[in-house]
């Protein structure tokens, strides 16, 4: 959420850094000046850093001001949602749960999300890596039915088991 601006009158400051609207440092000067070369230009005097000595204060239209400033804010919130949700296949997984969990993830990855895709080996299944092997590219064949997907980190075998992380192709229609 945008903070409050102190703008025009409201500023309190004896003395203010002055910017106007394309960026370009006017200097500092007292507050009446700065409020007067605003009203010349037609425009608002916007207090935009006041933890400064003197404060911020520049030339500009309050409202698209304002505008800039929520769509900074969307923007940012919306690179935020890329998360990383998790997939987990069992060694023994049947045929149906594997199509299942391949839909789980093609809505996962429709969201923009990536998916590590897990399959932790226990005992005896540690020995039996191709059969996991040939489980996750089965997997992974269903998924490209659904959703044309990149691999970011291939299939990889860690200490309890096999990951892969793998997010939607931008470039394939």
């Amino acid at each position: 959420m945008i903070k409050k601006l102190l703008v025009n009158n409201r500023i309190r400051a004896q003395q203010v850094r002055v910017i106007d609207e394309t960026g370009k440092q006017l200097g500092i000067m007292p507050l009446r000046e700065a409020l007067q070369m605003a009203a010349k230009q037609n425009l608002d005097l916007i207090q935009v850093a006041d933890k400064t000595e003197p404060p911020v204060c520049k030339l500009g239209d309050y409202g698209k001001y304002l505008y800039k400033e929520e769509k900074k804010e969307r923007l940012t919130h919306k690179r935020k949602t890329n998360e990383i949700k998790g997939i987990r296949l069992t060694f023994n997984i049947s045929s149906h749960d594997l199509e299942t969990r391949a839909n789980l993830a093609g809505k996962f990855l429709n969201k923009g999300d990536r998916v590590r895709v897990e399959m932790p080996l226990k005992g005896r299944e540690k020995a039996l890596g191709d059969f996991a092997k040939t489980k996750m590219n089965k997997f992974l064949e269903v998924l490209k039915n659904i959703i044309p997907i990149k691999i970011e980190r291939e299939l990889k075998r860690e200490a309890r088991g096999l990951t892969m992380i793998i997010s939607k192709n931008q470039h394939a229609q």
